[in-house]
């Protein structure tokens, strides 16, 4: 094949994409994003579709893949070249999502050899594109730019043969004067050359696919030979945050009159109204009082209009403004002069089928999503976002932390591997301080790498300038900490000096303006707050690793933000799963992760660590991060009214509804709605309940007081009625625990047992049971069918009518567990300790196991058996004495036999488990049980644990065991396979067949515990690496736990583990008891 011979190889220097002197070749200035429009009215629609100065060049472009720039077909850059025989692909697109090359993982590791600024020759994939165009016959006497929102990670451009320029950068825009190189009347042809690989790319090693391609928006773009070329507007407000200065930058390429309008929300009003003359190429700069404007916030964002016209409309373009103020205050940081709170999230770009090729309708999807879940920042993880979502940001109101394209996380790698053997196995953040310093010395803290790193900032600042929401920079993420931050820092500050600048990497606020932590635990940040100096507030760039099951401790982080003014928030890692959609030898479709394409090296599952899922839907997380967020908090209640904190930051209360019920076990009773009180922010209000809700309660134990906290009128991210915030509170205690065997043989039912060498069969009205003597254990319970329906929906055939002795229900006996597939979180912490102990492994040993009937009731049968239960190889274990007392309580239905179980445990040996990660009871249902369905009183619909509970409200609740997508399933499906699916805080659960009959019902006696069923074991779970893997393991029966307690989630996958009082902690001499009735 011919090959297009490189112009830098001939002449020996190095090529563009290896070369730090060249970071672009006659690309222009940066500036802000903006489209020209023919009028004002044009302009206002703030749609490119409208603007006859805009061609897109989006669609279908002709398409060469090849594995080095020296294997690009020679020449093809020509308009002549003949291309008929590549293919076609989509720009913007990612090449590796349209089957070219492969996605590639790392978190960390840099996939290509480490020879900074080098990258490999040989082994650099290049895609050639090429697509022809015409000019519009308008545009004659124009210039005509060609603009590319992003494209990764370098390329070059020609048009008509010739070279136009270059350009690196991935996630910045690139701007090119093509005015020399068009044919205005006939067809041109555009080729880009597009290179995986550049000496950029050691900027760009974010925790992220590696993909590569046009995959932002490209764009030819019509300007009159003298226009604006830029603008600046920032929004100064006095010292009291009252009136307000409109301060405007304007640069034209030469002589003109500028009209600045500045129009209210309606788009009519006129606010402003005046006109600059420019002499010169130059920047004129007016300023202008706007006396007491709507000021913009992230919950009220209200925004004016910037109009500005060059020249009698020869050109004319809009932006949204936002009059606000962003600065640190004593301290604090602040938006028009209050503390606000970062309710965040980190967003990186991912589409499931087109990688960082996002596009409109998911952008949309995401911030509507996050503001419905009450989530009020977004941090652009690790690189500017596409332009798209800070006018979003700007419209529906977010606070936004505008990040450089900049992580240079690889270079750790490459020193950790340099150290000792005995230094590689200390805890990472010893490693962490003794290897930083040198990886700093690569590129950070390195003059040499000086431009590229202030490239990235002005080109990031220069484009997003103007938008209120972007309220804070940052100079990258985890790139060490160097004197090239400290430039970036300074360019920032001379050229923006009203936003403030953060950068975590500066672990010491040495130069950035703000503290910045990733991942600390709870206590940590009440030792900083104690001890703050009140010079700089704290962050958290990064907490909540919200990968698989979690994150655990939402609440604990928000309890402590309140509580410290100086701990100002942070966002959850991370929004997204980034799963790509990929298919499996049998042509099932799933996500994968690190490893699933071939990538080597790779970080594996640690790409799936979000909020929502890799199709953008909420995963369980993202309930829990709403809810601990809630803007308004309740404190106490009684029957005559609750007392709540608004947790808004600018907002008061009367914008939201609230409704009242009151609920119990097997009831709910609307009262209405009732009067909100204006409670000003961060300010504490009474909120009186209706007349009837004391009578309501103190009739029924059990009772809650429910409020449902809705919006009362329509918002440009939800319709009213929408729920920001619920709460629950026990008004009426439970009745305690009865015994609830009949007190008279009148309405008793005899219980009759035989004993035959080891099994004791005991006989109910309703059940028959088999007890195991020589193993302790409930081996067999039968129960009379079930009344067969008048026209059942779904036959349950022979296994569920039982046959003549009854339908079984069990499949394997109760035994106690105290293991769990381990969780993402686990596998950071808690599960090295449980493999060490052999948790897995503890099994039951029988010690004695004898009956007899109750000396007090002889209708009643019980059993007492002691268990050893324990690991093989080690000495430490879990002494267990049951009693099963079986009765029946003289009712014919199928709840009217039951074995009430009572338990003592206590834990002895050396080296015991420091947690355990369940304790309960397991056992499997039979198929021939047919169960498919659960009901319970307890925290539902979804699942629930020790430190992920609150989004989870109390009440009756049903599900299927499991299902295809459709309504409550009891089992999550997590990407990566786990615990999970676990019901908290439940008083009684009730398994129920195809036809609603009932199989079985246990009630926790004295309290509250946990159920989950599936038809997984949990070595099913933990062996399994996707989902598709997992169902190949089911089992035929309904695996069903009991517990008693649980342990918690926490975030140990990166961060902190259960907090201590979420733990199940064991120790020498631990003891534990309970009971539960099984019916």
């Amino acid at each position: 094949m011919a090959t297009f011979k490189v112009k830098s190889l001939d002449s020996g220097q190095p090529p563009d994409w290896s070369n730090l002197e060249v970071l672009h070749r006659n690309t222009l200035p940066p500036r802000a994003h903006f489209f020209n429009y023919a009028s004002p009215s044009a302009a206002l629609s703030y749609d490119p579709a409208q603007s006859e100065s805009t061609l897109s060049l989006n669609g279908q472009w002709k398409f060469n893949y090849a594995p080095s720039p020296n294997r690009v077909p020679d020449g093809f850059h020509q308009p002549e070249f003949n291309a008929a025989a590549w293919s076609e692909i989509e720009v913007p697109s990612m090449w590796q999502m349209e089957g070219y090359g492969k996605p590639h993982y790392t978190n960390e590791p840099y996939p290509f050899p480490v020879d900074p600024p080098h990258v490999p020759m040989d082994d650099n994939p290049t895609g050639s594109y090429r697509r022809t165009f015409k000019v519009p016959g308008e545009w004659v006497g124009r210039q005509v730019r060609l603009r590319f929102e992003g494209v990764d990670s370098a390329f070059h451009v020609w048009v008509n043969g010739k070279e136009v320029g270059y350009s690196q950068g991935a996630r910045n825009p690139s701007e090119f004067d093509i005015t020399p190189f068009l044919d205005f009347e006939g067809e041109n042809t555009l080729a880009v050359s597009v290179y995986q690989w550049s000496d950029g790319s050691y900027l760009e090693d974010q925790d992220q696919w590696w993909l590569s391609g046009i995959f932002r928006d490209v764009n030819l773009l019509a300007f009159p030979k003298t226009h604006i070329q830029d603008f600046f507007v920032q929004t100064l407000l006095d010292d009291q945050y009252r009136d307000a200065v409109l301060k405007l930058d304007v640069t034209v390429s030469g002589p003109g009159s500028i009209n600045i309008q500045l129009l209210d929300a309606d788009k009519t009003t006129v606010v402003l109204s005046t006109t600059l003359q420019a002499s010169s190429a130059s920047t004129v700069t007016t300023s202008h009082p706007i006396p007491t404007p709507h000021k913009w916030t992230a919950e009220d964002p209200y925004l004016y209009h910037l109009v500005l016209t060059f020249n009698d409309q020869q050109q004319t373009l809009a932006h949204r403004v936002g009059f606000r103020t962003a600065t640190i205050r004593n301290g604090i940081f602040t938006v028009n002069g209050s503390r606000i709170l970062f309710r965040g999230a980190n967003r990186h770009e991912h589409h499931p089928t087109r990688g960082r090729a996002v596009g409109e309708q998911l952008l949309r999807h995401d911030l509507l999503l996050m503001k419905r879940h009450n989530i009020n920042a977004i941090r652009t993880c690790h690189q500017p976002n596409d332009p798209l979502l800070y006018s979003l940001a700007d419209e529906l109101g977010f606070w936004v932390m505008d990040e450089a394209d900049l992580e240079t996380h690889g270079f750790a790698c490459v020193e950790e591997a340099a150290l000792a053997e005995a230094d590689r196995r200390r805890p990472y953040e010893e490693r962490k301080k003794m290897i930083y310093g040198a990886a700093a010395r690569w590129t950070s803290d390195n003059a040499v790498w000086e431009k590229a790193y202030v490239d990235r900032m002005k080109q990031m600042v220069e484009r997003d300038k103007n938008h209120a929401c972007v309220v804070m920079w940052s100079l990258g993420n985890e790139a060490f900490y160097g004197r090239n931050h400290r430039a970036m820092y300074a360019w920032a500050k001379e050229r923006d000096p009203g936003r403030v600048v953060h950068y975590e990497g500066d672990t010491q606020a040495e130069t950035v303006d703000l503290w910045s932590w990733m991942y600390p635990r709870h206590d940590a940040l009440r030792e900083f707050a104690e001890g703050w100096d009140g010079v700089k507030p704290l962050v958290l760039c990064e907490f909540a690793h919200a990968m698989g099951n979690g994150p655990g401790a939402f609440r604990e982080y928000m309890d402590l933000f309140y509580e410290h003014p100086c701990l100002q928030g942070g966002w959850v890692w991370e929004w997204a799963n980034h799963g790509l959609e990929h298919t499996t030898p049998d042509g099932e479709t799933y996500y994968g992760y690190g490893g699933d394409f071939g990538d080597t090296p790779n970080d594996g599952t640690f790409v799936m660590d979000g909020l929502v899922r890799s199709d953008h839907s909420p995963a369980p997380g993202l309930l829990e991060y709403k809810k601990a967020i809630e803007p308004v908090q309740l404190i106490a209640a009684d029957a005559v009214s609750a007392t709540v904190v608004n947790r808004y930051d600018f907002l008061t209360l009367d914008h939201l509804s609230c409704r009242v019920a009151v609920l119990g076990d097997g009831f709910v009773e609307q009262l209405g709605e009732t009067v909100v009180p204006t409670v000003l922010p961060g300010a504490q209000g009474a909120v009186a309940l209706p007349n009837g809700l004391a009578d309501a309660a103190a009739s029924r134990p059990g009772s809650y007081l429910q409020l449902s906290w809705t919006l009362n009128q329509d918002t440009a991210w939800a319709a009213a009625g929408h729920e920001v915030a619920k709460h629950q509170h026990l008004l009426t205690p439970f009745p305690a625990d009865e015994d609830e065997r009949p007190a008279s043989s009148s309405s008793a039912a005899p219980i009759a047992a035989t004993a035959a060498a080891a099994d004791l069969v005991i006989t109910g009205p309703v059940s028959t049971w088999r007890f195991d003597l020589s193993t302790g254990l409930l081996a067999s319970w039968k129960k009379k069918r079930p009344a067969a329906p008048a026209a059942p929906a779904v036959s349950e055939g022979q296994g569920a009518s039982g046959g003549k002795e009854g339908l079984e229900l069990l499949h394997s006996p109760p035994t106690l567990t105290f293991h769990r597939a381990p969780t993402d979180n686990d596998l950071g912490g808690a599960a090295k300790d449980w493999d060490e102990k052999l948790l897995h492994l503890a099994r039951p040993h029988c010690r004695s196991a004898r009956w007899h009937t109750d000396d007090s009731d002889a209708r009643t049968v019980v059993v007492e058996t002691q268990h050893r239960y324990a690991p093989p190889v080690l000495e430490w274990c879990v002494w267990v004495e049951t009693k099963y007392v079986f009765y029946s309580t003289g009712e014919e239905d199928a709840d009217a036999d039951a074995v009430r179980i009572e338990v003592h445990a206590r834990a002895e040996g050396k080296n015991l488990p420091q947690t355990f990660a369940r304790l309960g009871w397991e056992f499997g249902l039979s198929p021939e049980a047919g169960v498919e369905r659960a009901e319970w009183f307890g925290r539902g619909a979804g699942e629930g644990y020790r430190d992920k509970k609150l989004s989870q409200a109390v009440g009756n609740w049903g599900a299927r065991i499991e299902g295809d997508g459709e309504g409550n399933v009891l089992w999550t499906e997590y990407e990566v396979p786990q615990e999970g699916g676990n019901r908290t805080d439940v008083r009684w659960v009730r398994f129920l067949g195809a036809e609603g009959g009932r199989r079985l019902t246990a009630r926790f006696v004295g309290g509250e515990g946990n159920f989950s069923a599936s038809h997984y074991q949990a070595e099913d779970v933990a062996e399994a690496g996707h989902p598709w893997e997992l169902r190949k393991r089911r089992r035929e029966e309904v695996v069903v736990r009991l517990d008693v307690e649980h342990q918690g989630l926490g975030t140990e996958s990166c961060g902190p583990g259960a907090l201590e009082e979420h733990q199940l902690k064991v120790g020498e001499g631990s003891e534990w008891e309970w009971g539960m009735v099984l019916s």
